[in-house]
């Protein structure tokens, strides 16, 4: 028996289970919160975003143990995205 995941089912798949993990240069965040009309300091060249399966942006940390550490502390598997 095969089942044909739907564009959804697929973007949904992993949701309450995984968080995904990637470097951002800290540039970029500057910068976007620039165009919002707020000034951000940061002390480091790269942040590391966490997204839900889906691609929904849940948090931002500037250290990548603690953002691994923070997924877990709400019972989610983080995986890294380079």
């Amino acid at each position: 028996m095969t089942h044909d995941l739907t564009h959804e089912d697929f973007e949904n798949l992993g949701l309450q289970k995984i968080v995904y993990i990637r470097p951002v240069p800290a540039d970029d965040v500057r910068e976007e919160f620039r165009k919002n009309g707020a000034d951000l300091e940061l002390e480091t060249d790269t942040v590391f975003a966490v997204h839900a399966a889906n691609g929904q942006p849940l948090a931002m940390l500037d250290d990548r143990d603690a953002a691994f550490a923070a997924a877990r502390q709400y019972n989610v598997e983080p995986v890294s995205v380079h």
